[in-house]
């Protein structure tokens, strides 16, 4: 096999598992509901009603973000925890379930963060299925994540389109079939490497008796909170995120007291 067609190979093994772990219980956020809960202790009914309409653009308070990764971040190394105890899970199969919870939990926090930082629906429907430019979207962003260089160009190239073309949903051409799905192609087969390569690393911590869930535990949290941080900085420097990147939007501003 070629490093090309290896590549191809890794990043399908990629999407499937993006997908599989979309259809988990929890994982799909309602971006309404969620910018409600989110926003009800920093802002007014009428400034969280025009969050979720988008328009205008909404100058989110650190905080609100920062609270989200907190709690994914707890959710899922406690999950990995558990998952690493013996005796709780036949060790087959343990690490394809400790890994969909893992990528579960990152596809949670990509849509919260998206959804604070100006970003529209990303499943347009509660169906089982993905559709293909959701998929591109969530691929890109886990790139963010991982720190793939290629992903944040090409997740700032989406921002700016739905911000010019004063968009609520994604440009959907343009991550499927445009410019945008050559990157994500590389981005997945960058991902499916990383994810053969945290699949080993949480493999070989189940094998070691009694510190293993201490081992998995610390592998999650040592990973999940700084990629999700990753993922916060590059959404905060996206044009999408500025006040008035729409014609004829004002800033809303919401601070802290």
């Amino acid at each position: 096999m070629t490093e090309t067609q290896e590549i191809e190979y890794q990043g399908s093994n990629f999407t499937q598992a993006l997908a599989a772990a979309a259809k988990l219980p929890g994982v799909r956020i309602s971006r309404a509901a969620y910018l409600r809960t989110a926003l009800k202790r920093h802002c007014t009914e009428e400034q969280i009603e025009r969050a979720i309409a988008g328009s205008p653009a909404l100058k989110v308070i650190a905080e609100a973000a920062n609270t989200s990764i907190a709690y994914e971040t707890s959710k899922v190394t406690g999950l990995s925890t558990l998952a690493g105890i013996p005796g709780g899970l036949a060790m087959i199969g343990t690490v394809p379930a400790d890994l969909a919870q893992y990528m579960g939990h990152m596809l949670r926090i990509a849509q919260k963060l998206a959804y604070i930082y100006s970003w529209p629906d990303l499943f347009a429907d509660d169906g089982e299925a993905i559709d293909e430019a959701t998929e591109s979207m969530l691929i890109l962003f886990v790139g963010v994540m991982f720190g793939v260089q290629i992903a944040q160009g090409g997740v700032a190239k989406v921002a700016s389109m739905i911000a010019a073309n004063v968009a609520k949903k994604l440009p959907q051409q343009a991550l499927i079939k445009g410019v945008i799905f050559p990157i994500v192609k590389k981005v997945a087969g960058y991902l499916g490497v990383n994810m053969t390569k945290k699949l080993f690393a949480s493999g070989v911590a189940k094998a070691i008796p009694v510190v293993g869930a201490v081992l998995s535990g610390g592998l999650t949290l040592g990973t999940f909170l700084p990629m999700s941080k990753r993922l916060q900085r590059h959404l905060v420097s996206l044009e999408l995120t500025k006040p008035g990147h729409r014609t004829g939007e004002t800033e809303t501003v919401i601070s802290s007291t």
